[in-house]
Protein backbone atom coordinates (compact mmCIF):
# COMPACT_ATOMS: atom_id res chain seq x y z
CA UNK A 1 0.00 0.00 0.00
CA UNK A 2 1.34 3.49 -0.44
CA UNK A 3 1.71 5.89 1.99
CA UNK A 4 -1.31 8.39 2.28
CA UNK A 5 -1.38 11.94 2.92
CA UNK A 6 -3.66 14.36 4.38
CA UNK A 7 -5.25 16.31 1.77
CA UNK A 8 -6.99 19.10 3.77
CA UNK A 9 -7.99 19.77 6.95
CA UNK A 10 -11.90 21.26 7.66
CA UNK A 11 -12.51 23.91 10.61
CA UNK A 12 -15.20 25.87 11.24
CA UNK A 13 -14.60 29.42 11.73
CA UNK A 14 -16.35 32.79 13.03
CA UNK A 15 -15.35 34.96 10.05
CA UNK A 16 -14.02 33.59 6.62
CA UNK A 17 -12.46 36.83 5.47
CA UNK A 18 -10.40 37.24 8.39
CA UNK A 19 -9.35 33.26 8.36
CA UNK A 20 -8.55 33.14 4.54
CA UNK A 21 -5.71 36.48 4.74
CA UNK A 22 -4.51 34.90 7.91
CA UNK A 23 -3.47 31.61 5.80
CA UNK A 24 -2.57 33.78 2.57
CA UNK A 25 0.00 35.71 4.53
CA UNK A 26 1.16 32.89 6.87
CA UNK A 27 1.51 30.33 4.44
CA UNK A 28 1.71 32.11 0.83
CA UNK A 29 -1.74 30.01 -0.19
CA UNK A 30 -3.97 31.38 -2.28
CA UNK A 31 -8.41 30.94 -2.68
CA UNK A 32 -9.18 27.75 -4.14
CA UNK A 33 -12.94 28.13 -3.56
CA UNK A 34 -15.35 29.92 -2.07
CA UNK A 35 -19.13 29.69 -2.50
CA UNK A 36 -22.63 29.37 -0.26
CA UNK A 37 -22.91 26.00 1.69
CA UNK A 38 -25.96 24.17 0.58
CA UNK A 39 -26.90 23.82 3.81
CA UNK A 40 -26.33 26.71 5.45
CA UNK A 41 -23.20 29.11 5.60
CA UNK A 42 -20.65 29.66 3.44
CA UNK A 43 -16.86 28.02 2.88
CA UNK A 44 -13.92 28.53 1.45
CA UNK A 45 -10.84 26.40 0.41
CA UNK A 46 -7.37 28.47 0.94
CA UNK A 47 -4.28 26.11 0.11
CA UNK A 48 -1.56 24.79 -2.53
CA UNK A 49 -2.49 23.08 -5.79
CA UNK A 50 -2.34 19.42 -3.26
CA UNK A 51 -3.38 20.45 -0.02
CA UNK A 52 -5.69 23.19 1.62
CA UNK A 53 -8.18 23.87 4.84
CA UNK A 54 -11.32 23.41 4.23
CA UNK A 55 -13.04 26.40 6.35
CA UNK A 56 -16.81 26.60 7.17
CA UNK A 57 -18.68 29.71 8.91
CA UNK A 58 -22.11 30.33 9.54
CA UNK A 59 -20.98 33.82 11.03
CA UNK A 60 -21.39 32.52 14.66
CA UNK A 61 -18.90 32.94 17.24
CA UNK A 62 -17.36 30.02 18.07
CA UNK A 63 -14.30 31.12 20.06
CA UNK A 64 -15.88 29.41 23.21
CA UNK A 65 -14.89 26.17 21.67
CA UNK A 66 -12.69 24.01 24.49
CA UNK A 67 -9.06 23.21 23.17
CA UNK A 68 -8.61 19.73 22.15
CA UNK A 69 -12.29 18.91 21.99
CA UNK A 70 -11.68 16.71 19.46
CA UNK A 71 -8.71 18.28 17.73
CA UNK A 72 -5.57 19.60 19.87
CA UNK A 73 -3.65 21.30 17.03
CA UNK A 74 -2.71 21.95 13.41
CA UNK A 75 0.80 21.71 12.12
CA UNK A 76 2.13 23.90 9.59
CA UNK A 77 5.04 24.26 8.32
CA UNK A 78 7.13 27.11 6.70
CA UNK A 79 10.15 27.93 5.36
CA UNK A 80 10.83 31.44 7.11
CA UNK A 81 9.76 31.28 11.29
CA UNK A 82 10.51 34.60 12.08
CA UNK A 83 8.26 36.13 8.86
CA UNK A 84 5.60 33.68 9.87
CA UNK A 85 5.47 34.82 13.57
CA UNK A 86 5.27 38.58 12.08
CA UNK A 87 2.09 37.65 10.38
CA UNK A 88 0.55 35.99 13.38
CA UNK A 89 1.35 39.42 15.77
CA UNK A 90 0.40 41.85 12.83
CA UNK A 91 -3.70 39.54 13.09
CA UNK A 92 -3.28 40.79 16.39
CA UNK A 93 -2.88 37.02 17.90
CA UNK A 94 -0.17 36.11 20.40
CA UNK A 95 2.69 33.42 19.50
CA UNK A 96 3.47 31.33 22.43
CA UNK A 97 5.89 28.23 23.50
CA UNK A 98 8.97 29.20 20.74
CA UNK A 99 11.17 26.41 20.96
CA UNK A 100 12.72 23.69 19.58
CA UNK A 101 12.72 20.25 19.78
CA UNK A 102 15.64 17.74 19.69
CA UNK A 103 16.44 16.90 17.62
CA UNK A 104 13.48 18.25 15.16
CA UNK A 105 12.60 21.49 14.04
CA UNK A 106 12.14 24.62 15.66
CA UNK A 107 8.30 26.78 16.36
CA UNK A 108 5.62 28.21 18.38
CA UNK A 109 2.06 27.83 18.78
CA UNK A 110 -1.18 30.41 18.71
CA UNK A 111 -4.49 30.14 18.66
CA UNK A 112 -6.92 32.07 16.35
CA UNK A 113 -9.70 33.76 16.65
CA UNK A 114 -11.69 30.96 17.30
CA UNK A 115 -9.70 28.94 19.97
CA UNK A 116 -8.42 26.53 16.87
CA UNK A 117 -4.53 26.29 17.98
CA UNK A 118 -1.75 25.48 15.68
CA UNK A 119 1.99 24.95 15.23
CA UNK A 120 3.92 26.58 13.29
CA UNK A 121 7.58 24.80 12.83
CA UNK A 122 10.59 25.25 10.69
CA UNK A 123 13.06 22.46 9.51
CA UNK A 124 15.73 25.40 8.81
Amino acid sequence: MSEARIEHVNLTVSNLDRSIALFEALCGWHLRIRDQHSVRGEFAHVGGDDTYLALWSDGSDHSGQAKGKPMNHVGIEVQDLEAAERVVVEAGLEPFNQGRYDPGPHGFYFFDWDGIEFEVVSYE
